[in-house]
Formats: C-alpha cells, structure tokens, sequence
C-alpha cells in the first residue's frame, strides 16, 4: 500500500462508561497488534466496579469476552491482556464497566500497513 507508513503506534485512553464503546478498530489495509491494554480504578473508598473487555472478528462475525465483569479493585489497576491481541483490518475491541466516572482505559497500539 503506498502512502502508508510501515509502522504506526497509538495510545488510546478512554474514560470508561457503562454503555459498551468501541476502543479501536483495525483500519482497512492494516494489521494491528495491541501491545498492552489496562484499566484503572480511580474512585478510592467506593465499591469496586467491574469491567468487560471484548474483541469482535470482523472476518468471522463472533464476539469474545477476553474479560468478563473482572473486578478493579480501589486505587489499583487491572491487566486485560495477559499477552499481545492481533487485530486484522475491520477488528475491534470494546470496553464496559458496570459504573460511569470510575475508571480509565489506556492501550498501546502497534499498527502495521499490509504490503
């Protein structure tokens, strides 16, 4: 593909809600490898909320929970992943947390143009 670079890296933070929002989805033309995905609990003395992190194969149409209403515990912060996550062109991940305002999600993106 001309005009791509070879090798893009991203950060995605993201506040998290209780409605499911999509993360990042794979661009046409590229394969991406998610490096490292976590999310934090920054509400100290409350309840711990839980969070669902899933990913939908655009080639196969399925959706898996990669973490399922996994609990965060206050003042800490939660691995999603417990390695590396390719991501083929249409892919995505999303992220649900059973609370608004309690929680931030960050990746690290490596994208990589398909040539």
């Amino acid at each position: 593909m001309a005009g791509l670079p070879l090798n893009t890296f991203r950060s995605v933070p993201l506040p998290v809600t209780t409605a499911l929002q999509t993360v990042y989805t794979a661009p046409l033309g590229i394969t991406s490898i998610v490096l490292m995905a976590q999310v934090s609990n920054i509400i100290p003395n409350a309840p711990a909320p839980n969070v669902t992190f899933t990913h939908f194969s655009f080639k196969t149409g399925l959706t898996t929970n990669i973490v399922y209403q996994a609990i965060v515990p206050p003042n800490d912060a939660l691995i999603l992943l417990g390695g590396k996550l390719v991501l083929e062109t249409g892919d995505q991940i999303s992220i649900k947390g059973s609370a608004n305002n309690s929680m931030q999600f960050i990746a690290s993106i490596l994208e990589t143009a398909n040539q």
